[in-house]
C-alpha cells in the first residue's frame, strides 16, 4: 500500500547497508510510517508498515553513517544536501524582523525579474513545510507582463462564468445548508471580489495581479498565488 500523488501510486524502496550501520535506531525514531526495526543491531525494514514509504527521506538524511538510501517517490539518494551549520540559522529575532518587514503592496517596479533571482525563489520554496512528503505541489512560473497580464485575463473570463456562484439567488438556496457563516462570507466577501475583479479587467485596470513582473503559481489541494516585485 501506498498513499498516491498524481506522480507515483508506489510505495518508495528503503535500502539499507550493514556494513555501515552501527543500529544507533535514529531511523527508527523518525520513521513515522513505523517502516524501520533494529534486528540484531541493524535497521531493516518492517514487515508491515503503515502506507509504505511515502519518501519523506528523514531517516537517510539523520543517519549519521549514510547506512540508508531511498529510491521512489521523486527521492533519491541524490537529493541529499548538506545541513547548514546551526550558527548560520537565523535566531528569533532576525526571522520576527522579517516576518515584521514584509508587506504586500501590490505595486510593482517595470523592471524584469533576473532569471538567477528566479532560481533563488524557486530553490527556497523547496526548502518550505508543505504537509506530507514528497508534496504533491507543483509551481508554474510566469516571468514575463504579457504572461502575467494573459493569466489575469482567463483567470477573470473564468470568474463571469462562475457568477451564479455568489448570485442571489443560489446564495439564498445554500444558506439553510452551509449555515450563517459561509453564507456571510460568500455575501460580504467572495460576490464583491468577483464583480471588483471582472468589472475591472473589463475597464482594462488588473487588480488580479496587479501586472507583476513574476507570478509562480503553487497547485496542490489549493492554490496559493504569491505575486513578486
Amino acid at each position: 500500500m501506498a498513499i498516491p500523488t498524481s506522480r507515483t501510486h508506489e510505495a518508495a524502496k528503503l535500502h539499507f547497508s550493514p556494513d555501515l550501520c552501527n543500529g544507533c535506531g535514529l531511523c527508527v525514531q523518525v520513521c513515522k510510517d513505523f517502516g524501520i526495526r533494529i534486528v540484531d543491531g541493524k535497521a531493516q525494514s518492517t514487515e508491515q508498515p503503515l502506507f509504505g514509504c511515502i519518501g519523506c527521506g528523514h531517516c537517510m538524511a539523520i543517519c549519521p553513517h549514510d547506512a540508508i538510501t531511498i529510491d521512489g517517490r521523486c527521492l533519491s539518494a541524490s537529493d541529499l544536501i548538506e545541513m547548514p551549520k546551526r550558527s548560520e540559522a537565523a535566531d528569533y529575532r532576525s526571522l520576527n524582523n522579517l516576518l515584521q518587514r514584509r508587506r504586500s503592496i501590490r505595486e510593482f517596479k517595470d523592471t524584469a525579474v533576473e532569471p538567477e533571482l528566479i532560481e533563488k525563489v524557486l530553490e527556497a520554496v523547496r526548502m518550505a513545510p508543505m504537509g506530507l512528503p514528497p508534496s504533491d505541489v507543483h509551481i508554474l512560473a510566469l516571468d514575463s507582463p504579457e504572461k502575467v497580464r494573459k493569466f489575469s485575463v482567463d483567470f477573470c473570463t473564468y470568474l463571469e462564468g462562475l457568477k451564479w456562484l455568489v448570485s442571489g439567488w443560489f446564495l439564498t438556496f445554500m444558506r439553510p445548508f452551509w449555515g450563517k457563516a459561509n453564507d456571510a462570507l460568500f455575501r460580504d466577501f467572495v460576490r464583491p471580489l468577483f464583480y471588483a475583479y471582472t468589472s475591472a479587467m473589463a475597464r482594462g485596470e488588473n487588480i488580479v495581479t496587479y501586472d507583476a513582473r513574476l507570478l509562480s503559481i503553487f497547485t496542490a489541494v489549493r492554490i496559493a498565488i504569491r505575486l513578486i516585485r
